[in-house]
């Protein structure tokens, strides 16, 4: 398997970051969540002048075995490959937000069941055409599951060094939201019911249809003993190479700015394989799917925005980025009250 090395963020540092926030011309915590976020990235650069290069958000595309079912999907499964070809197109949500803020999206293939030509535009990782239906057999194989973490570790290496030190996730995968919703219920133990939403647009008949499925295969392939056997038994290829990507990640000292319901529950395995990853990452926002509120609780995190989104793609971190930068430049920018001759409080 994998190894990762994940040093914990600097303590070092954290005392003289406060210090230099505090000292800024205005009352002590009076920038609310932007100071955290200073913190934050102060600590993962080991710096008092922290600041954001070259920023990527890597969208992992894979298939899903429990789609075929037609229970658990309002899409088919052909929009999984229809929707790569919209992004490299240039025409998603991900890339227009991308664009307005100046992030570089790559697109990784991590599993779709479709035959993309060889080009540069888009990153070949393809572990196989989709998992399987985990109604029946293990989303992947143990193998299969090592394959995906590994690739989506080099695909953060090569973009790490491009000069890039932060990193958001994105994924498209119809069927994506039950593998998330089975993940998160093995990793925090919530029942089912409430770690299923509407995915894609379910609603009433159709929520209680799929909790009915997902149910059903929590109860076949019982219970797991590890993140790896979670992951590799509800688990997507994207999901995987999330996974194996966050750690990398961190291990290389980027900021990660986790996106919604399906990266969160990347990230669940990743934090329960090394918990130090969590100190190296930003929660972008609260997604209106049902579980991703619970998801953030069960970490003890409170993310920067809550904008009702629930699309996927990383659009969630890609929103969030102007503010992450703007965290960094009053740090970096703002004057201190002894430059600017502005009297401090007396208490």
């Amino acid at each position: 398997m994998i190894e990762f090395d994940i040093k914990p963020v600097s303590e070092y540092i954290a005392g003289g970051l406060r210090q230099k926030i505090d000292e800024k011309t205005k009352p002590v915590g009076a920038l609310g969540m932007l100071e955290d976020v200073a913190m934050t990235i102060g600590r993962i650069q080991n710096t008092l002048a922290p600041e954001l290069r070259n920023p990527h958000i890597a969208v992992f595309a894979g298939d899903h075995g429990i789609a075929k079912e037609g229970v658990v999907n309002l899409y088919p499964q052909e929009v999984t490959w229809q929707m790569v070809f919209n992004f490299l197109d240039g025409g998603a949500a991900i890339n227009v937000f991308a664009r307005q803020h100046g992030i570089t999206v790559k697109i990784v293939d991590a599993g779709v069941n479709f035959d993309f030509e060889p080009g540069a535009k888009l990153i070949h990782a393809k572990v196989a055409k989709g998992t399987r239906n985990y109604l029946y057999e293990p989303a992947m194989t143990n193998e299969q599951c090592e394959t995906a973490m590994e690739r989506g570790a080099n695909v953060i290496s090569e973009i790490n060094d491009n000069d890039c030190n932060v990193i958001g996730f994105g994924e498209m995968g119809i069927g994506n939201s039950s593998a998330a919703a089975l993940i998160m219920s093995a990793i925090t133990g919530a029942a089912i019911d409430d770690c299923v939403g509407g995915g894609t647009g379910l609603e009433g008949d159709g929520i209680a249809r799929k909790c009915a499925v997902l149910r059903k295969a929590m109860e076949k392939r019982g219970p797991c003993e590890s993140p790896t056997s979670i992951l590799s038994t509800f688990g997507g290829f994207e999901i995987a190479m999330i996974a194996g990507g966050m750690l990398r990640a961190a291990e290389r000292r980027m900021a990660i700015l986790v996106d919604g319901f399906i990266a969160t529950s990347a990230f669940l395995i990743a934090d329960a394989i090394d918990s130090n990853v969590r100190g190296y990452s930003i929660f972008s926002h609260c997604s209106s799917e049902r579980g991703h509120r619970r998801m953030l609780d069960y970490l003890g995190v409170e993310p920067l925005m809550n904008l009702s989104m629930r699309l996927g793609e990383g659009t969630g971190a890609a929103v969030a980025y102007p503010v992450i930068e703007s965290a960094l430049r009053f740090l970096r920018e703002m004057a201190s009250f002894e430059s600017a001759g502005v009297n401090k409080s007396e208490k």
